[in-house]
C-alpha cells in the first residue's frame, strides 16, 4: 500500500516504523523536519515537507499528532492532507481528541469522498514501539475492515466501537478508568511505607488477587524507586482528562475522582513533574507538603 504518516513524536514514530517494515511504501511528515529526517535514518520511505505533499499518491492516511488544533490544523489547514487525498482514500486519526472535532472531520471529509475514522490509542511510548498498542476505533464497518489490516502492524487489539466520535469517547473511558486506578495504587504504596510494611512485598501478595491492574505490574516497581522520567507524560494526562471533563460536561456524567485525580496532576506540574510518568501521583503524595499551591 501506499501510506502517509503525519507526526512522528513517541507514538508515530514506531507507529509509521512499523509500516513501513511491513513492505508499504510510506511517506512522512512532521511538523519539525528534524525528526522526520531521523525516521529516514531508520525506516526506508521519503519524507515531505507538508500534510498536502505527503498525502497525495497515499491509499492511507495515518496521523498521530497532539490534540484538536493539531489534527484540524494538519486535515483542513493550509497545505492540509484533505484537499490533496485521492477520493476514496482513509484518513485514520490516531490522535487522542475530542469527539467533536472527531465528527468534524469525519463530516468533512466525507463531503470530499474520503473516508474517515477516529482510532485513538492506549498502551504508551512501549506499547507504540513494541507493536502492542490498543486501538478504539469510530467509522463505518466497511472503512473498518479495510483499515484494520494496516492497523494490525502495530497494534494488538484493534475494534469497533460505533460511528465516527466512538472511539474518541472510547479513549475518554480508558483515561478515566487509568486516573483511578493510579491514585489508588498510589495512595496504596503510600500507606504500606507509612505503615512501616515491605512495599514489594505487599504487591507481591496483593497482585495475586483483586488489586491487580495493569499499572500495578508495570509501574509499582518504579514508583517505589522514585523513577518516573518514562512512559506517559503528566501533561499528556491532563490534556486527556480536560477533554473527558468537558464532554462528562456535555453529557451531564458525574465523574469526580477524575476531576479530582486531574487536580492532583496539576499538583504534580506546578512540582515539575509535568514531563513524568502518570504513576507520579506517588511523588505528589510522599512530597506534598512541598507542593506550592
Amino acid at each position: 500500500m501506499k501510506v502517509a504518516f503525519l507526526g512522528l513524536g513517541v507514538m508515530g514514530f514506531p507507529m509509521a516504523g512499523y509500516l513501513a517494515k511491513a513492505g508499504h511504501q510510506v511517506v512522512v511528515y512532521n511538523r519539525s523536519v528534524e525528526k522526520a529526517q531521523r525516521w529516514l535514518e531508520s525506516y526506508p520511505g521519503v519524507a515531505q515537507p507538508t500534510p498536502a505533499a505527503a498525502v497525495a499518491e497515499a491509499d492511507f492516511v495515518f496521523a498521530c499528532v497532539g490534540n484538536d488544533n493539531d489534527i484540524r490544523s494538519v486535515c483542513l489547514g493550509e497545505e492540509g492532507a484533505f484537499a490533496a487525498m485521492k477520493p476514496g482514500s482513509v484518513f485514520v486519526d490516531h490522535t487522542t481528541a475530542s469527539a467533536d472535532v472527531a465528527r468534524e472531520l469525519g463530516e468533512a471529509a466525507n463531503a470530499l469522498g474520503l473516508a474517515f475514522i477516529d482510532a485513538p490509542v492506549s498502551g504508551g511510548q512501549a506499547g507504540a514501539e513494541n507493536g502492542k498498542l490498543t486501538v478504539m476505533c469510530g467509522g463505518d464497518q466497511s472503512v473498518f475492515d479495510r483499515a484494520v489490516p494496516l492497523i494490525n502492524h502495530f497494534a494488538q487489539s484493534v475494534k469497533l466501537m460505533g460511528p465516527v466520535g466512538s472511539g474518541q469517547l472510547t479513549k475518554m473511558v480508558n483515561q478515566i478508568c487509568i486516573a483511578g486506578v493510579v491514585q489508588g495504587l498510589s495512595e496504596g504504596l503510600h500507606f504500606a511505607q507509612k505503615a512501616g510494611l515491605d512495599a514489594a512485598a505487599v504487591i507481591e501478595v496483593i497482585s495475586k488477587g483483586a488489586a491487580q491492574s495493569w499499572q500495578m505490574e508495570n509501574r509499582y516497581q518504579t514508583m517505589l524507586a522514585g523513577e518516573y522520567e518514562h512512559g506517559f507524560a503528566v501533561d499528556w494526562m491532563r490534556k486527556d482528562l480536560a477533554i473527558v471533563l468537558a464532554e462528562a460536561d456535555q453529557q451531564g456524567a458525574s465523574v469526580p475522582i477524575t476531576a479530582l485525580v486531574d487536580q492532583f496532576y496539576g499538583d504534580v506540574q506546578r512540582a515539575g513533574g509535568g514531563r513524568w510518568d502518570t504513576s507520579s501521583l506517588l511523588a505528589r503524595l510522599q512530597h506534598i507538603d512541598n507542593i506550592e499551591y
